[in-house]
């Protein structure tokens, strides 16, 4: 497979047309200029061409196992990792206090989207240690900070999160894992827990688990659970990895896809763990991580969408097959591309990668701008746009890998072309981290519990920037404009929704309606700021092919939940 970091794309985006420069002239951030972010940039996609892509393949044909009681990885994994960690890519945006690199979590955000598109199954392990390392940041003792998160950001042990038990998946508050006091300031953790990416690995010196368990006589439900950091090898005195903790790998996933990344089903059998945060407060630190590796996976559905878009276009430029338009003609290449149904599975692809990656960098500058300056407005923009950049970066990671596949025709089906991978490897972002119809679910609930604020002054920076172009870009200024009026009214309608489930029942559509107004707002942008190139031609193909889609979906969106109640269990299985 060939794959090339669209580095030049995330540039053109982060000064563009999600306003990086903002982040930049913060006092906290004030390092990541111009130049050190393009600087930066180009050594994450030479990393991911030149030593991550070339993996791709070998976690998938030779996954990872289960061997004497230790995951060995797929073949190259331990060199791929080793060029992560020494290259600083785990700790990019980790605390210089504790050896992290500092960025922001914008710069970040691209790395994560170019990574992926070379080797998903891979970049899913800095990824969860990325995560880890900003809830010690926030929630451990100094203590634990200092003796683990140098260790995290260098890359020298690994972390995970383990929330998921057979009992509870989505419904965390069901879980059973079980904490006691040893009466030396530490706990013995026991239960099982399920679903464990990457919970054991054969290249680094440790694993940092981060276990979801209850303390005795806690209160039932999320309110008594607590969180707690439990190592595989307990550190000695010196801070290196000594004696076996007693937790173990019971057994490894067989998946669909991302056979390079082991699932692991853990057992914690009297395992001794630390506090992290306060007892019973759990849920709030571990939502740190989450929410983290939200927008991480949400940048994991967008790397994997490019990955399938170059690989269906390479094969697209050179199958031969029919007599097309520009058969003899000018600019034709005699290959399936040039067929018009080809042509516009390819620039569907092209024009949602795009948007949801425009989407992916705004939510991570909201929360740099948030950090950086303690602006409210900022906390509620980068909290709104969180569930719409998984949902929409996941579901579009699977649209385009599946129409990859389609583009290839028969060949897609074979296994030996690779398009049927990134199909395969991408369908589990819209699970896990919370699945995409829960992303919604909070879009509609939490994330409107302001009344729609935080939205409606979203929706007129839309409409501000519409009506400034407008004299220079009418037939694509105004469709915005008017769709942001639309959802507007959408918005308005949900929040006078006093029942719940009335919302959740259209939560779906309209995250998606929403994030097809952000696309092509973002769009827009970029034929602002390129008016001659080609980021002209594909802002008109979004704005008149698929920003169109909007309205359909708040119509959906506004549909009740009365209709979906009407047929019984049994009635659906007539």
């Amino acid at each position: 497979m060939t794959y090339r970091a669209p580095v030049s794309e995330h540039e053109f985006l982060l000064r563009e047309v999600v306003g990086f420069d903002r982040v930049a002239q913060t006092e906290l951030f004030a390092e990541a200029s111009p130049d050190m972010v393009t600087a930066i940039l180009g050594e994450a996609g030479k990393l991911s061409d030149e030593v991550m892509a070339p993996l791709q393949r070998a976690g998938d044909l030779t996954p990872a196992r289960l061997e004497n009681g230790v995951v060995r990885t797929s073949p190259g994994y331990a060199g791929g990792w080793k060029a992560i960690a020494e290259g600083g890519w785990v700790g990019i945006s980790g605390s210089p206090e504790y050896g992290g690199m500092g960025l922001p979590i914008a710069v970040t955000t691209a790395v994560n989207d170019m990574m992926a598109g070379a080797c998903l199954s891979l970049q899913l392990c800095p990824l969860l240690t990325h995560g880890q390392i900003e809830a010690l940041e926030h929630h451990a003792s100094d203590e634990l900070k200092d003796l683990y998160l140098p260790k995290l950001n260098s890359g020298e042990w690994t972390g995970t999160m383990n929330l998921t038990e057979p009992q509870a998946g989505s419904d965390v508050g069901a879980l059973s894992s079980k904490a006691v006091p040893n009466g030396d300031g530490t706990y013995a953790v026991s239960g099982q827990k399920i679903y464990i990416s990457w919970g054991d690995q054969d290249f680094a010196e440790n694993v940092v688990h981060l276990v979801l368990a209850r303390l005795p006589d806690a209160a039932p439900g999320t309110k008594g659970i607590s969180l707690f950091l439990v190592p595989k090898f307990i550190p000695d005195d010196n801070g290196k990895p000594g004696v076996a903790n007693t937790l173990k790998v019971v057994s490894l996933e067989h998946k669909l896809g991302l056979h390079g990344s082991p699932t692991c089903v853990m057992e914690f059998d009297g395992a001794r763990g630390w506090l992290v945060g306060e007892e019973n407060a759990g849920m709030a630190a571990m939502f740190t991580m989450m929410n983290n590796a939200r927008l991480g996976v949400g940048a994991q559905g967008v790397g994997a969408a490019e990955g399938a878009y170059q690989h269906a276009l390479a094969y697209a430029c050179e199958r031969k097959q029919g007599k097309t338009v520009l058969q003899g003609q000018p600019g034709g290449t005699g290959c399936i591309v040039d067929h018009a149904d080809v042509r516009r599975m390819l620039l569907t692809m092209k024009a949602d990668i795009f948007a949801a990656r425009a989407i992916t960098l705004a939510c991570a500058v909201a929360i740099d701008m948030q950090k950086a300056t303690g602006d409210a407005d900022w906390a509620a923009r980068a909290a709104l746009l969180t569930p719409i950049a998984k949902g929409f970066g996941t579901d579009t990671g699977m649209a385009v890998a599946e129409t990859g596949v389609q583009v290839h025709g028969g060949m897609g089906f074979i296994e030996e072309t690779g398009a049927a991978q990134y199909a395969r490897d991408v369908r589990v972002t819209a699970i896990y981290e919370g699945t995409n119809g829960i992303q919604a679910m909070d879009l509609v609930a939490r994330k409107m519990m302001d009344g729609g604020e935080a939205a409606g002054r979203l929706l007129d920076e839309i409409q501000r920037h519409a009506e400034k172009v407008r004299c220079k870009l009418p037939e694509m200024a105004e469709p915005v404009w008017q769709a942001a009026e639309t959802l507007r009214e959408g918005v308005e309608w949900l929040v006078a929704q006093s029942d719940l489930n009335e919302r959740f029942a259209g939560a779906v559509p309209f995250a998606k309606a929403f994030a097809r107004v952000l696309g092509g707002h973002y769009h827009l942008c970029a034929a602002a700021a390129d008016p001659e190139g080609p980021r002209m031609k594909m802002a008109g193909f979004y704005i008149k092919r698929l920003l169109p889609e909007h309205e359909s979906l708040l119509i959906a969106s506004r549909g009740g939940a009365e209709g979906l109640y009407e047929l019984t269990p049994d009635e659906m299985a007539a």
